[in-house]
């Protein structure tokens, strides 16, 4: 077995073995914006630590910021797809103008969902989300959903008591809009290990998860995505307070799979985060490792041209996406 020196996540070691700069692709087609970090729920593995307490003032995307990003990716045609995260992306106000105007322009939207704010009532606000479905049916919105597993205590473990149940209600309501039927409304789960050890390959997965979900709910979906859960943040604070941390590190580092570095999402989109400031991934945001040399700019002080090629930030945390068949925003890699 080999050896694997610590300490671990000293963010040397990745760019060793890596043995050269990480530059992202000549040309990005995507931008991925977190609109917000306020969540209904504050899962075990959520690598930005939404909660329902990420209140403050720079939790949220304001809406001038918002206007600014729409005006930026309405001036730049390279950029094909704008990928919605968060927290629950729907519960920034802002966010139904942006999909409106964005969609309008004929890109492609992308709304990671957590399925339970369908079945969601704000108790501070009053905000009713049931609006969800329709909405994003209307603006042919591509929807990624939450689904850690198919079966409910799994779920409840990671995402908190009830969950499995309101994720199921949630996806049922997309279903019922025409979503993963009607081949022009997208619907992809997305799955994320319980414990501390790889996904297991996305096709049998897959094939599990449409036989149990249609026979058990008559719940359909378009593909599985399979996505590690990063070391850091709160999955890392949990491995370190069970004594796991080091384990899971090796168990990363010694399925490194250098086929899996031309797919990496960081290659060929970039993260902002609420305040428009510029990451190569959303695992980076949630570090707060600055896109190299944008320390003091924002989205709109580039050009798409310019953020292409670009010299990406990596750290130990980056093997993450290249262990076994690879992880990224869209799933398995190889």
């Amino acid at each position: 077995m080999s050896t694997i020196e610590l300490p671990i996540l000293n963010g040397t070691r990745f760019r060793t073995q890596f043995a050269t700069e990480l530059r992202a692709a000549p040309r990005i087609s995507t931008l991925q914006v977190n609109i917000g970090y306020v969540c209904n729920l504050a899962c075990r593995h959520c690598h930005v630590e939404s909660s329902p307490a990420r209140t403050g003032p720079e939790d949220n995307m304001d809406e001038p910021t918002v206007r600014r990003v729409v005006e930026w990716v309405l001036a730049h045609p390279e950029i094909e797809m704008v990928d919605l995260t968060g927290g629950s992306p729907e519960m920034n106000p802002a966010f139904r103008w942006m999909v409106e105007t964005i969609a309008r322009s004929g890109r492609r939207v992308m709304n990671r969902c957590n399925p339970t704010i369908i079945e969601h009532v704000d108790r501070a606000t009053g905000v009713d989300y049931a609006w969800v479905p329709a909405f994003l049916a209307e603006h042919r919105v591509e929807v990624v959903a939450s689904m850690p597993c198919y079966l409910e205590d799994n779920v409840d473990r990671q995402r908190g008591r009830g969950a499995f149940g309101a994720s199921i209600e949630g996806l049922l309501k997309l279903v019922d809009v025409g979503y993963g039927r009607d081949p022009a409304l997208r619907l992809n789960l997305v799955y994320n290990p319980v414990g501390p050890h790889l996904p297991p390959p996305q096709a049998g997965l897959e094939t599990d998860y449409k036989r149990e979900l249609q026979e058990r709910f008559g719940l359909v979906f378009n593909e599985l995505w399979t996505i590690t859960n990063m070391p850091i943040k709160r999955w890392r604070n949990e491995l370190e307070r069970a004594g796991k941390l080091e384990s899971y590190m090796r168990t990363l580092i010694e399925a490194f799979n250098e086929s899996t570095i031309d797919g990496l999402m960081c290659r060929h989109q970039i993260s902002i985060d609420p305040a428009g400031r510029l990451y190569d991934c959303d695992f980076n945001q949630a570090l707060a490792m600055r896109t190299p040399g944008s320390e003091d700019r924002f989205l709109w002080d580039y050009t798409a041209a310019e953020l292409s090629d670009r010299v990406i930030a990596t750290d130990d945390h980056c093997y993450g996406c290249t262990a076994g068949a690879g992880s990224s925003c869209g799933g398995a890699l190889a």
